[in-house]
């Protein structure tokens, strides 16, 4: 009997605990909102003011590479009042809450699923804005992050069968079934989607392994390539036209990361001579050491008189799904 009742209440102990644990799990809902709109959480008076002016110095600065300028991020101002119930699941929020100790933490999932919180506080407005100036770009990567991944989560939910590009290529590269794949020359491919006033475009291809060396004039041989392969597989609708390296427009070049390789990434405007087509490009070319090569990848978009930073913005995160076996 004593050995029955001691199996009961452990049982009981055991139930309670689960009980508990259930309690303090929380409901997370689903984050919204549209790509690069962030939300910011800051009275109205601040907002007007010098801190709503650091802010907007920081979120919208303009893009790079574009041909007009354009915001980084489009913002909506909330008061904190207001910030309650379905607004709390807008997917990137900046908060700012005065009268504590200057600082910066980034929070995860706070109100929905996914969703990124980065809270600036201080005890002064000059606090704040300090803060975020020392911090700009760790807050811009911190929400083109979670950007990237929200549009590549969409990629997928209608995905093109790309198989022969793994095959022919070994480069996994995942997008949706709006393009095509208008060109194949078996270690080259032209990747297409129609849109409302032109086409987005992704260029796949490799380079033997010395044909980049990262020395001071990297940039000069990047443009060099791209301008060698646009007169090679993309003609203009003139007859001897092709896309070539607008260098009126300095390009920007830096160095960064994909699929864990080297990766040297290039921006600037391409353009179609005597045929009055232009648009922003960027490419990427990432050092397969592995396979003692060069894996290349472009994207450039044709829209003639409409915003292109949410086009570009989908080519990066195409071109960033990218593995090589």
């Amino acid at each position: 009997m004593r050995n029955i009742l001691s199996i009961l209440m452990i049982v009981l102990v055991l139930v309670s605990c689960k009980d508990d644990a259930s309690k303090n799990k929380r409901i997370l809902f689903d984050s919204q909102g549209k790509i690069n709109d962030i939300s910011v959480v800051i009275d109205n008076e601040s907002w007007k003011g010098r801190v709503g002016e650091a802010i907007r110095d920081v979120l919208t600065a303009p893009v790079y590479g574009l041909p007009q300028d354009e915001p980084t991020f489009n913002i909506n101002q909330i008061p904190p009042q207001v910030f309650t119930d379905f607004i709390t699941r807008t997917r990137t929020v900046l908060k700012i809450e005065m009268g504590k100790k200057a600082g910066m933490a980034i929070k995860d999932n706070v109100y929905a699923k996914p969703q990124k919180v980065v809270l600036v506080t201080g005890k002064t407005k000059d606090d704040v804005i300090a803060v975020l100036k020392e911090n700009a770009a760790k807050i811009i990567e911190t929400f083109r992050g979670i950007e990237l991944a929200q549009r590549q989560n969409l990629i997928r939910k209608a995905l093109y069968n790309s198989h022969v590009i793994t095959e022919k290529l070994g480069v996994n590269i995942e997008f949706n079934n709006a393009y095509r794949i208008a060109k194949d020359d078996g270690n080259f491919f032209w990747i297409r989607r129609d849109i409302r006033t032109g086409t987005l475009n992704i260029m796949l291809y490799e380079l033997p392994y010395g044909a980049i060396q990262k020395t001071d004039s990297v940039i000069n041989r990047i443009v060099a390539i791209r301008d060698s392969i646009g007169k090679q597989h993309i003609e203009g609708p003139v007859e001897g036209s092709y896309m070539s390296t607008e260098m009126a427009y300095t390009p920007f070049h830096g160095e960064t990361v994909l699929d864990t390789k080297p990766t040297l990434e290039t921006k600037g405007m391409w353009e179609v001579k005597n045929a009055f087509m232009a648009g922003p490009y960027i490419n990427y070319a990432i050092e397969d050491n592995i396979n003692k090569r060069w894996i290349v990848a472009e994207g450039f978009a044709f829209a003639p008189s409409v915003e292109k930073r949410d086009y570009m913005f989908e080519l990066e995160a195409i071109i960033k799904t990218i593995s090589i076996n």
